[in-house]
């Protein structure tokens, strides 16, 4: 199996930090951010992983290099212009060949395992769930107990940035064109082709400066 990073976003949201630093390079507990999913995916036996880059994307590129010293083979997928969640998968499928791979967002924090979701079967996708937390309490997506995933229903869980999925989702937009994976989602609902995991270990979204301190305050109290 292959997999492959989100990095190509502007973390507008933490600005203070990201003027001058791509946001998956941004350092907690003494590394990247994006180091720990390398390593994450490595130790699940992942050693293909492509990276989407554009902001500042070749400091990414400069950082990680082709991935020896983290025992991975990392390629890139640059876009001179963000392509957006659905459109940058798009723009990487060449890369990404025709099975099922693993995707992470680089800027989010999770113990999971990949062989944790099992395999997808009919699914065009599965996306890793998380309870809401108090910056998004309303959540996402209801998740049943059939494991499939509905726009309506008690409780609402988090997508948490981290999915299975299958080329076929994107394959059909176009090339080099902004998209985001929403849509996608929406459409592999109505067609009964998405399921979903709750994950109930550590999970934390790195979308602003307080919340990537309160993760380095608790790295730090495990020493």
């Amino acid at each position: 199996m292959k997999a492959m990073i989100l990095a190509a976003g502007r973390g507008s949201r933490m600005r203070e930090l990201t003027d001058d630093c791509p946001k998956p390079l941004l350092r907690v507990g003494g590394r990247a951010l994006i180091e720990y999913h390398i390593e994450r995916l490595r130790t699940a036996g992942i050693t293909d992983i492509v990276i989407n880059v554009s902001y500042l994307g070749e400091q990414i590129m400069t950082a990680l290099g082709d991935g020896t010293r983290y025992g991975v083979r990392l390629r890139y997928s640059v876009e001179p212009v963000a392509l957006e969640t659905a459109g940058g998968i798009r723009h990487a499928l060449p890369l990404l060949g025709n099975a099922p791979f693993w995707l992470v967002n680089a800027d989010v924090w999770c113990d999971i395992s990949p062989d944790s979701l099992g395999p997808l079967n009919d699914d065009l996708a599965r996306l890793v769930m998380v309870d809401t937390p108090e910056h998004h309490p309303r959540g996402d997506f209801h998740l049943d107990e059939a494991g499939r995933l509905h726009e309506q229903g008690v409780p609402c869980l988090v997508y948490a940035g981290i999915a299975l999925m299958q080329p076929a989702l994107v394959a059909e937009l176009a090339d080099n064109t902004p998209c985001p994976l929403l849509p996608c989602l929406r459409r592999a609902m109505q067609q009964q082709r998405l399921g979903g995991y709750h994950h109930r270990g550590e999970w934390s979204d790195i979308g602003t400066p307080e919340r990537l301190a309160l993760l380095e305050q608790q790295l730090s109290s495990r020493g």
